[in-house]
């Protein structure tokens, strides 16, 4: 297995002092008194967010920079403002086609009556002014010709000749003309530090005449699966063993979040050949996500590892799918705080849990690494279709299809059967029905909070 150097130098996390840990970022009798009456070792959801926020956030650093061509930067996270060097538009110009004319002629008779003096095109300047009275022929994006104010579009008129002729009514004074400036100024920022670049705003920055964006170096995650019960696709399957699926389905969320993907393949339950990985993935990424027994701490010799390789806590969520998770930060050194550093991501075995706390809390997470503004997931409400009861005391995601019904009402039912091996189920879902902390029966016809899958996945 060939894993590349870390040759980017300041991009990589800049190690934490040994004395800032995991228990500083969160009061862990605040943990306990905040889930008090159900699991006094589970985490609420939010709880977790904000300590992943808040490490990933220390330990991100001033990610260093490069340009690229406008193109290239798509999904990339800009590093700064975009401050456009001239104003949007350039000019005042006509937002139609159809006839420029002065708009005070509109305060007297119903029907106005107007002689044509010329025409103007986009990419050309009207020379001259026109006279009072008259009007000059307008295509879209025309400079305005002077002495006009104002555009009547051509379907509400009717020409005879060089005159026309439209109701005073179907348009007032300043009506269809868009002025310069009116989208940007010269000196203000089109684009802010932080934001995912997208395809309309590769489209503006063209407009700009910008051919490259200044943006963040892409974070490099290195991941991998645990379990002596493992195989890779291609491989003879043994009873009692399974194929890989979790780093199939990890490449792909990972993927689409426009990273560096080091995939180092299963990694035997073998202590040894943990810590190896362990140390090599630290040496080369900036953060890792594993999925297996890792995240579940149930070995002892797992956690005593991660005791040696860095500062790591092994949390119970109050979620389903998704309970087990390790989290915090490794080093490649023989000791804690020596060599390179990365957050650590430890998902649990079961495919549907990896996929719903990756998409909960790895996202989030690898997202503030990048340096993105992004604001976390936004749901959306969807009229429940059937009834769904829940244990109160943990946050629920159940897999979920939206569809519109007959009076044009989104709705949303589960997908079935909920067990967190079911992968198919999260093929058939489109999204996910989130089931709130405290929540404890969603009835037929409430408003239930959805996750689409759509930009996700």
């Amino acid at each position: 297995m060939q894993t590349p150097s870390r040759s980017f130098g300041p991009s990589r996390l800049p190690p934490l002092k040994v004395e800032i840990s995991l228990s500083a970022l969160i009061n862990l009798d605040e943990i306990v008194s905040c889930v008090t009456g159900y699991d006094p070792d589970a985490l609420r959801v939010e709880k977790a967010l904000e300590v992943i926020d808040g490490l990933c956030r220390s330990g991100m650093g001033e990610r260093p920079h490069e340009r690229v061509a406008v193109r290239a930067a798509l999904g990339r996270v800009l590093a700064q403002d975009l401050v456009s060097p001239i104003d949007v538009p350039s000019h005042d110009n006509a937002a139609m086609d159809g006839y420029a004319f002065d708009g005070s002629v509109l305060g007297g008779a119903p029907t106005v009556s107007l002689g044509i003096h010329g025409e103007a095109f986009a990419g050309r300047v009207f020379e001259g002014e026109c006279p009072a009275g008259r009007c000059v022929r307008v295509m879209t994006g025309a400079v305005m010709p002077a002495g006009c104010d104002s555009v009547i579009p051509q379907e509400f008129t009717e020409r005879t000749g060089d005159t026309i002729e439209f109701l005073s009514r179907a348009v007032r004074p300043g009506d269809n003309r868009r002025r310069r400036g009116e989208d940007l100024t010269a000196g203000r920022a089109a684009l802010r530090a932080g934001r995912i670049i997208r395809a309309a705003d590769l489209g503006l920055a063209a407009s700009l005449g910008f051919a490259e964006l200044s943006v963040h170096q892409r974070v490099r995650v290195a991941f991998f699966s645990t379990g002596d019960e493992l195989r890779s696709v291609g491989e003879p399957l043994e009873t009692g063993c399974v194929y890989d699926s979790n780093r199939y389905t990890l490449y792909g969320m990972l993927a689409r979040l426009g990273i560096e993907l080091i995939d180092m393949g299963v990694i035997p339950d073998e202590p040894v050949a943990l810590e190896r990985a362990f140390r090599q993935a630290a040496g080369c990424a900036d953060a890792i996500v594993t999925s297996g027994g890792v995240s579940v701490g149930e070995a002892d010799f797992i956690k005593a590892m991660m005791a040696k390789l860095g500062d790591v806590t092994f949390w119970r969520i109050a979620m389903r799918p998704g309970r087990p998770m390790a989290f915090g930060r490794i080093w490649s050194g023989d000791r804690v705080g020596e060599g390179d550093s990365a957050v650590l991501f430890g998902l649990p075995g079961n495919p549907v849990a990896v996929m719903v706390t990756f998409y909960i809390f790895v996202r989030h997470g690898l997202l503030t690494l990048m340096g993105s503004q992004a604001e976390g997931i936004m749901p959306l409400y969807a009229r429940a279709a059937e009834e769904i009861p829940k244990k109160p005391g943990r946050t629920e995601y159940r897999r979920g299809v939206t569809f519109q019904d007959t009076d044009g009402t989104i709705c949303v039912r589960t997908t079935g059967g909920q067990g967190s091996g079911i992968l198919r189920s999260m093929s058939d879902a489109n999204c996910l029905v989130v089931l709130d902390h405290d929540t404890s029966l969603t009835k037929l016809g409430d408003l239930t909070k959805v996750i689409p899958f759509d930009g996700l996945v």
